[in-house]
C-alpha cells in the first residue's frame, strides 16, 4: 500500500487552472522530484501537499489519514523554502527549536532534539549565530533542521539550492540526499534543474502546464524521454522531424525522432563501417569534460558530445568525420 497518496487533485485560480486532475503514488521512504519549468504547477502541489493551499477537487492521502482538508500543523509535514524563512530575530537554535515549543515539549526533550539534528546537518558551533551572520548555504541548513526536528512523516522541499552558487549547491544536495536515506524519510523535492533531479531522485515526475508529462526512473526518464517536452527539457536531445528523420536516417515516423548527443558515435572520415554518415564538424563548446559539437551532415545540424580526454582530442571546425548512430539510441516521440 501506497505511503502517500494523491488522486485527481485538481487546482483553479478564478479562471486559470494551475494544476490538472494529478495522480501519484509514493513508497515509504522514497525521494521524489517534482521537475519542471516555472510555472509549471509544481510548488502549487507542493503547497496542496503542505495544506497551505486547498485544492479545488480530489484528495490526498497519508497511509489511511486523508489529510486533504487538515490545517498544516496537522498533517505531520515538514516543508524547507527556497526563502529559507528563517526568523531574524532568532538565533540558530531557537530558530530550530521554534516549533517545538510550539508543541509543548519539554526543555530538556528540545535541547536534546535540537543538539541531534544540529550534528546532522554539521552546524555544531553555529547553535548561537544569527541568520545574518550565516552563509547561504548555512541558512538553508538551518531551515532543513528546523523541518526534521519536528520529524515529519514527510519532508518537502521548494526549490531550497536555486539561490545557492554551484559548488554550495553540489555539496548540500549530496547531504540532503545522505540525511534523507540514514533517516528512511519521505521526501518531495521541486526542482527546475535536471541535474539536480537527476542525481538526487528515486523517481521523477516532468511536469507541464499543471499535467505530468512522465514519470519513471531517472535513468529511464532520461534515456527513453516519453514526450517531445520531456526530450526537449531533459537536456540537449536531437530532435528530428519527420522529414530530417526520412532524409538523415531513411526513417519513416509521425512524430519526432530523439536523439542523445552522447550517444552519436563520431568516427575517422576514412572509416568504412556500415551506415555511417559523411559529416563536418562546424564548432564546438568546451564544457569541462564535455566537448559539444555541432555536426552537419546532409545540412542537419547535429549535437554531439565526447569525453574532454586531452587537448589532442579536439576536431577542428570543418573536420571531415562520419557519424555512427544505433537505431536502439533512438527514440520517437509525439
Amino acid at each position: 500500500m501506497a505511503f502517500l497518496t494523491i488522486a485527481n487533485l485538481h487546482k483553479r485560480f478564478d479562471d486559470h487552472v494551475v494544476v490538472h486532475d494529478f495522480n501519484m503514488s509514493i513508497e515509504q521512504g522514497e525521494f521524489i522530484t517534482f521537475l519542471g519549468p516555472s510555472g509549471c504547477g509544481k510548488t502549487t502541489v507542493l503547497r496542496m501537499i503542505a495544506g497551505f493551499e486547498t485544492p479545488t477537487s480530489g484528495a490526498i492521502t497519508v497511509g489511511k489519514d486523508d489529510i486533504t482538508h487538515l490545517s498544516p500543523q496537522k498533517r505531520g509535514i515538514g516543508m524547507v523554502f527556497q526563502s529559507y524563512a528563517l526568523f531574524p530575530n532568532m538565533n540558530v537554535t531557537d530558530n530550530i527549536a521554534f516549533g517545538l515549543k510550539m508543541r509543548k515539549l519539554s526543555s530538556a526533550d528540545i535541547s536534546r532534539k535540537v543538539a541531534e539534528v544540529i550534528k546532522l546537518v554539521e552546524l555544531k558551533g553555529k547553535e548561537n549565530h544569527y541568520p545574518h551572520e550565516l552563509s547561504g548555504g548555512q541558512r538553508q541548513r538551518v531551515a532543513l533542521a528546523r523541518a526534521l526536528v519536528v520529524e515529519p512523516r514527510i519532508l518537502l522541499l521548494d526549490e531550497p539550492l536555486s539561490a545557492l552558487d554551484a559548488r554550495i549547491r553540489k555539496n548540500l544536495r549530496e547531504q540532503i540526499r545522505d540525511i534523507q536515506r540514514r533517516l528512511g524519510l519521505t521526501t518531495i523535492f521541486v526542482t527546475h534543474d535536471q541535474e539536480e533531479a537527476l542525481t538526487m531522485s528515486d523517481r521523477i515526475f516532468v511536469m507541464n502546464q499543471g499535467r505530468v508529462e512522465q514519470e519513471g526512473r531517472a535513468e529511464m526518464v532520461y534515456t527513453q524521454p516519453a514526450t517531445e517536452f520531456v526530450a526537449r527539457f531533459m537536456g540537449n536531445y536531437n530532435l528530428l522531424g519527420a522529414a530530417d528523420a526520412h532524409k538523415l536516417l531513411g526513417l519513416d515516423i509521425q512524430g519526432h525522432m530523439a536523439i542523445r548527443p552522447e550517444s552519436i558515435h563520431v568516427l575517422d572520415a576514412s572509416a568504412n563501417q556500415e551506415g555511417a554518415l559523411d559529416a563536418t564538424i562546424r564548432q564546438h563548446q568546451l564544457l569541462g569534460s564535455i566537448i559539444r559539437y555541432q555536426v552537419e551532415s546532409q545540412g542537419i545540424t547535429l549535437q554531439v558530445d565526447r569525453l574532454n580526454r586531452t587537448a589532442s582530442d579536439l576536431m577542428p571546425a570543418g573536420t571531415a568525420v562520419k557519424l555512427q548512430i544505433s537505431r536502439d539510441d533512438m527514440r520517437e516521440v509525439r
